[in-house]
Parts: C-alpha cells; sequence; structure tokens
C-alpha cells in the first residue's frame, strides 16, 4: 500500500503544534514535590516526533509559534542543529510563553506530568501562518490533538489539514489531546473526530479513541474503531494500551504488537518514540509489521532513557537494538 505520495517532495513530514521545555527530574523515585534537580529538554510531543524522524534520516520541517526568549532560542537552536527546517517556525509577539513541562518518576511504572500552559506559544499559531506552498513541499502532515485546543491555533491545524487534503498530502493524526488543556469531553470529541476522519494514519491509546469516539455511538473495542476509521477511508490504525503494547489495523492486515522487554526508568515519551519510528518505516517502504517493529523498538528504548528528543535513536542504534532483543526474546509483532 502507498501510505505516502510518492512525487518528489523538498520534505518527508511537516509536524503542527506543541513545542515545550521539559524538566525531567534526576532525583528518581521521590514525588515531584520532594524533587529538587532536574535536566532540561526539548518537549512536546510533534517535536519529539520531529527529532526522532530527523535522527532517522527523514528530512523534517515544523510548523509552529516559540516565545521570543532564551528557551524560543534554546528550541530554534535544537532544531537547527538536528537538521530540521525552522522556516516556518516563528516567534510570537504577544508576550506568549513556552509550556514548561515538569514530570515526576516515582517508579519505572508510575510516572505522572505538571504542565504549565497558560499563554502558551504553540497555542498562538494562526491561520495566516499556514504556508500553502509549505505544505505542498512535504509528503505527510502531522496533527498533534492538542494543536485543536484553542483558538487559534485550532484554526491553523484546521487549514493546515484542508490543504493537505487538496494538495494530496498524506495527514498523521496524533490523537495526544492532554485533557487539561480542553475545556470538556464534548469539545475533544468534536474536534478530534473531526481531524480523524480525514486523516490517513490515526495513532492514539485506547483513552484516546474513547474520548474521540465519544458522540459516535461505537462500543469502545479496538475492533468497532478500525471498523468505523478504516470505513472512513483510514489507511492505518493504531491503538496503544501501556504496558499491554498496542493494536494496528489496515485494510486486509491486523497486528497485535508486544512491547520489547527493557529495564524501563520511566513511563512517558514512548510513544513519540514509537511515532517516529513506524512513520520513518513506512515511508523507508518496510513492510508494515516490521514497521511496527521498529515503533515497538524505539518505544521501549525511550522508557528506558532519562530523555525524549535527546534520547532518541538514530536507525543503525534502533535496528541493532531490535536485533539484539529478538536473539534473546523473539518477535513482537503478531497477526490479529
Amino acid at each position: 500500500m502507498p501510505w505516502f505520495t510518492q512525487s518528489p517532495r523538498a520534505l518527508d513530514i511537516v509536524p503542527v503544534g506543541r513545542v515545550a521545555v521539559d524538566f525531567n527530574p534526576t532525583d528518581y523515585n521521590r514525588p515531584l514535590s520532594q524533587s529538587e534537580h532536574f535536566n532540561k529538554y526539548l518537549g512536546g510531543s510533534p517535536a519529539n516526533i520531529a527529532v526522532g524522524m530527523a535522527r532517522l534520516g527523514r528530512r523534517v520541517g515544523f510548523l509552529a509559534k516559540i516565545s521570543d526568549d532564551a528557551f524560543g532560542d534554546f528550541v530554534q537552536g535544537f532544531f537547527e542543529r538536528e537538521g530540521i527546517d525552522v522556516s516556518h517556525v516563528t516567534r510570537c509577539t504577544g508576550g506568549e510563553k513556552l509550556g514548561l513541562t515538569f514530570t515526576e518518576i516515582l517508579s519505572p511504572t508510575q510516572s505522572s506530568i505538571l504542565m504549565y500552559r497558560e499563554g502558551a506559544a504553540d497555542l498562538a499559531l494562526h491561520p495566516c501562518d499556514v504556508d500553502e506552498a509549505y505544505i505542498a513541499g512535504t509528503r505527510a502532515l502531522l496533527i498533534s490533538g492538542t494543536a485543536l485546543s484553542a483558538s487559534p491555533s485550532r484554526e491553523a491545524a484546521l487549514k493546515a489539514l484542508a490543504l493537505a487534503r487538496r494538495l494530496g498530502v498524506t495527514v498523521v493524526f496524533d490523537a495526544d489531546y492532554r485533557a487539561y488543556t480542553w475545556k470538556g469531553d464534548d469539545e475533544i470529541a468534536v474536534y478530534t473526530s473531526l481531524v480523524a476522519e480525514r486523516s490517513d494514519i490515526i495513532l492514539g491509546s485506547r483513552e484516546e479513541f474513547d474520548r474521540m469516539e465519544r458522540l459516535l455511538g461505537l462500543a469502545g473495542t479496538d475492533e468497532a474503531s478500525a471498523a468505523h476509521w478504516l470505513g472512513l477511508g483510514a489507511k492505518l490504525l493504531v491503538i496503544k494500551h501501556g504496558r499491554e503494547g498496542s493494536r494496528a489495523y489496515a485494510p486486509g492486515e491486523a497486528y497485535r504488537v508486544l512491547p520489547f522487554p527493557v529495564e524501563a526508568l520511566k513511563g512517558f515519551g514512548g510513544g513519540d518514540g514509537y511515532a517516529s519510528a513506524l512513520l520513518h518505516g513506512l515511508m523507508a517502504g518496510r513492510p508494515l509489521a516490521q514497521a511496527l517493529e521498529m515503533g515497538s523498538a524505539s518505544a521501549a528504548m525511550l522508557v528506558a532513557s532519562h530523555a525524549c528528543s535527546r534520547d532518541m535513536p538514530d536507525e543503525a542504534s534502533l535496528m541493532a537494538f531490535i536485533e539484539e532483543k529478538k536473539r534473546a526474546c523473539g518477535g513482537v509483532v503478531f497477526p490479529l
């Protein structure tokens, strides 16, 4: 199946939306209230995916607003060092600031996130910031659910979606809804389902699909979700179940994907590694089962590391990890 356009484009993917600064504690196994030491990283799901795909050799752009301050300098410099095109990453003029994320690592299986999102720079993205020529120059557009949570970012994302559909650009929707940035469940359901029904690849947790499908009268099962979204024209649906792994559905194919066993350090970041490696694998022409294996491997590597963006693997380390783990434990992708 051709997942992405085969016509020549300047970029492989342009994510839209959230860029943040993460502060991950080095005081492990303590509540955030007792943590005193942190490392600073570039964060935000679309930004992490952008870095992950750039590390894997993809030509990556980005469409976002960042703060006009030292943290904005940090983000722009990080992107530039990773080879990510920043021509459409622009500075805010209204005093908006990058969102700050403080994470808590209570145990390898217990993590939480505290976000400061008031006046967030990424939500200031305006429809006039969305350039048709930039969308036309990419094979894929990735929209994150958080970009839909407030105006004018919501309208900017919807404009990018409309342009992508008209220009033959594959639309990837990462539900990533982050409930605390929305006003309520109905708002989440309306806007995430609106984008999902016009997307080619849909990624999300079971909880995110349940919220997205809240007003659709579905049964709340993976099979019902797959039947609905594939019936509307989606090419691929990936539903994540945390430590239990994930399930993937495409026309004529369905897989259960288990996690690769690792000694986990934290419970977040794996989804961004999964998305970046999966999409890279599909763009490289790998069979769906192998691309899913790559996604599972990257997710495992990320939950075993302290950072998200900084620790995204390159292809050599990703494939070496898969080879080593398969020798020890066998495969992780099985037909349903």
